[in-house]
């Protein structure tokens, strides 16, 4: 299958470039950006033979199955419907759109048009949250009491730009990271959260909009969920912890692209390392979205996942800067 790249990004040069290519037979035909600069150097860089401006153009190419957008948020929607339209696959970055009109809208037309569509949460397809799953679903810690995110991190000079300064093109930490924290709760605890309360603020390096966050997210199930995020933490690490009735799992280092962190499960028998796969995240969710697009299973996350994370993501928004206690309505998912 040939991949036209939407957005010529630094996840797309350092991470999904290689994933699409270690696909048997599947090649990176097409790179689209606003740019016209920009996509022919990226094109020359990563040996991409075609380049434009026009995503028309990459979109009428018959030999194009599939499309990878990580453009900035607010083109997420127009560049996704324009090609669910020409009847392409599209895996998606996250947040997938800046409403969860917009990202409900994607879903459904992919539906309705019979093709697949993936959001491209990639800490779900690590070897150490999917051994952390396992371990809560197999009932190694008990009744889940709490999951505890901590996702404070120091964004890199070469990823501030929009991210820190430009709220129409989808900027600041929540809609960055909260999503990844979402999407990662879901994922372990396999159930949704119910309502957040929370606060944000700038501490620094966020100009218009913030930068760090924490919220409290109460489940379902009972139990309750703690997330911190931020782009202005140099020496915090990252990690989790997940906390039940019969034992407790510390993962640090484990919030990241690579296949890295440590896991230790602690329980009355005393503490174990838990061993995992150090798999590259990118090449498996790409190898889950292949699949499904040639019907075999579905996404590592799909376009519900990425509606739901969004509607997480917004809702903590909402209860900051209100203050207020927010109940999460999916949107129908």
């Amino acid at each position: 299958m040939h991949w036209a790249f939407v957005g010529a990004s630094t996840i797309a040069a350092q991470h999904m470039l290689n994933a699409v290519r270690r696909q048997p037979g599947h090649i990176v035909t097409w790179i689209v950006s606003n740019s016209p600069d920009r996509v022919q150097t990226w094109a020359a860089e990563h040996d991409v033979p075609n380049a434009t401006t026009d995503l028309q153009q990459a979109l009428t190419d018959p030999s194009v199955g599939a499309v990878y957008i990580s453009s900035t948020n607010e083109k997420h929607h127009a560049q996704a419907m324009a090609a669910i339209a020409a009847g392409k696959h599209v895996l998606c970055e996250k947040p997938l759109g800046m409403t969860q009109d917009e990202a409900v809208e994607m879903v459904r037309a992919a539906q309705d048009a019979g093709v697949t569509f993936g959001t491209n949460h990639h800490l779900r397809c690590s070897g150490s949250h999917r051994a952390v799953r396992e371990l809560i679903a197999s009932g190694r810690i008990g009744k889940v009491l709490s999951l505890r995110i901590h996702h404070a991190v120091h964004l890199p000079d070469n990823l501030q730009g929009w991210r820190i300064n430009s709220a129409d093109a989808g900027g600041g930490v929540i809609p960055d990271i909260v999503v990844h924290d979402a999407d990662v709760t879901r994922f372990l605890l396999q159930e949704d959260p119910a309502s957040v309360v929370a606060q944000m603020t700038s501490s620094g390096m966020g100009q218009g909009v913030e930068d760090s966050c924490m919220s409290v997210w109460s489940m379902p199930s009972g139990a309750m969920v703690m997330t911190h995020e931020s782009f202005t933490h140099p020496f915090a690490g990252s990690g989790l912890e997940v906390h039940g009735t019969e034992g407790s799992i510390f993962a640090k280092g484990v919030m990241t692209q690579r296949p890295v962190g440590e896991i230790t499960l602690v329980t009355e028998a005393g503490s174990e390392d838990v061993p995992f796969s150090d798999h590259d995240l990118y090449v498996q969710g790409v190898s889950d979205f292949v699949a499904a697009a040639s019907g075999q299973g579905r996404p590592a996350a799909d376009g519900p996942d990425g509606v739901k994370s969004l509607s997480v993501a917004l809702s903590v928004r909402e209860a900051a800067a209100t203050g207020q206690r927010v109940n999460i309505n999916y949107g129908g998912f």
